[in-house]
């Protein structure tokens, strides 16, 4: 379903959404799977790690509403860590696909979610006693996962190779630097 039948909470929600996947993506313009597992910063993360993050992040909050598991808890800890990680395995276009894929179905699915629902979150090391959120905040944690990341992705492409997502969507847009 197109965001432009829609309308209120649920467009903002999603125009905000979408705004802030576009400014992540634009960190990854150019690159090819070499520099996606580059570190370029004393940091771990990479621009492929991040992809694959994000990524995982959006989808999980998604099942989360859509589960509803009173009983959900994190247990596996290595496989919390591996979504930073872009294996050799992975190409860089392969994790984009996916993520516009949970893009996609995201987009789909709130269209009609009940923003107010009242959604019991995973039990987790860092969480050690059931929460509830509404489907609200959780889709707002997205947005603001999807812009925290989007700075460690930019700072991460400016020390691989100098750009940095404003000059590359101004230049996109047809602007000149000097």
């Amino acid at each position: 379903m197109s965001q432009n039948t829609v309308t209120g909470e649920h467009a903002d929600i999603l125009e905000m959404l979408a705004e802030q996947r576009e400014m992540f993506l634009i960190t990854v313009r150019g690159i090819n799977d070499e520099q996606a597992r580059t570190r370029s910063t004393v940091s771990d993360l990479t621009l492929g790690g991040l992809v694959k993050h994000v990524a995982d992040t959006e989808r999980s909050w998604i099942e989360t509403i859509r589960e509803m598991d009173e009983n959900a808890e994190v247990t596996d800890m290595d496989a919390q860590m591996e979504q930073y990680f872009m294996r050799d395995d992975e190409s860089l276009a392969d994790l984009l696909e996916s993520y516009r894929a949970i893009a996609d179905a995201t987009e789909e699915y709130v269209v009609t979610l009940d923003l107010n629902r009242q959604v019991p979150l995973p039990i987790a090391p860092w969480s050690p006693t059931r929460e509830w959120m509404s489907a609200r905040k959780i889709l707002i944690h997205i947005i603001r996962e999807t812009a925290h990341h989007s700075g460690h992705a930019d700072i991460i492409r400016e020390s691989l190779d100098g750009a940095n997502t404003t000059q590359q969507r101004g230049e996109a847009a047809g602007m000149e630097f000097d």
